[in-house]
C-alpha cells in the first residue's frame, strides 16, 4: 500500500512584544496562506487522515486555518525537531491504517525529513505555509527504521494569495 505524507510548514508568524516563540500566533499573513494551503490539499486530493503537529500556537493555529479536521496528535517533539524525532512521532502516532498523513511543524525540520526520505529529492525553498508531498511504500511503523526505496518528494506548494 503506497501512502502519503504531507509536511507542512507553519504559516507566517507573529513577533508580538513578551511573547515566546512557542506562543507566538500567526500574522494575518500566516492565516490567509494556511486556509489557502488548506485549500490547495483538498483541489489535490489530499484526503487527510490523522494529523501530527507541533505543539507551538502558531502550528496549532496554521492546522486550524487549513480547515482539516482530522484527528490529531499534539507531539512536543516536533517542535524543533530533527527529521529522526519527526519520523519517531510518526512511527508512534500515525494510525496503521491511515492513507494520508499531515504532519505541521517547523523548518528546517520539514524539509529536512522530506529529504531524508528521498534523498533523490530536491527543494529549493521552503518558506512558511508550504508543504511537501512525500509517497512512501512503507508502513507508518517502519518510517525512518528502514530504508524505502519507494519513498519519492512529489513536489513542494508553496501557497501565496495573489496579493501577498
Amino acid at each position: 500500500m503506497t501512502r502519503t505524507l504531507v509536511l507542512m510548514r507553519h504559516g507566517k508568524s507573529g513577533y508580538p512584544s513578551g511573547v515566546g516563540d512557542h506562543e507566538r500566533p500567526l500574522a494575518d499573513r500566516g492565516r490567509r496562506e494556511a486556509a489557502l494551503a488548506g485549500r490547495w490539499m483538498a483541489d489535490e486530493g489530499l484526503a487527510i487522515d490523522a494529523v501530527v503537529c507541533s505543539t507551538a500556537t502558531r502550528t496549532r493555529e496554521t492546522l486550524d486555518r487549513t480547515g482539516i479536521s482530522a484527528p490529531t496528535t499534539y507531539v512536543d517533539d516536533i517542535y524543533g525537531g530533527a527529521p529522526h524525532e519527526i519520523l519517531e512521532a510518526l512511527r508512534i502516532h500515525a494510525p496503521t491504517d491511515a492513507s494520508t498523513v499531515l504532519v505541521v511543524g517547523h523548518s528546517p525540520g520539514m524539509p529536512t525529513t522530506a529529504l531524508t526520505l528521498d534523498s533523490d529529492g530536491y527543494i529549493e525553498r521552503f518558506p512558511t505555509s508550504a508543504y511537501a508531498v512525500v509517497t512512501i511504500g512503507l508502513p507508518w511503523d517502519r518510517i525512518g527504521v528502514d530504508v524505502d526505496p519507494d519513498a519519492h518528494l512529489i513536489g513542494v506548494r508553496i501557497p501565496r494569495a495573489a496579493d501577498d
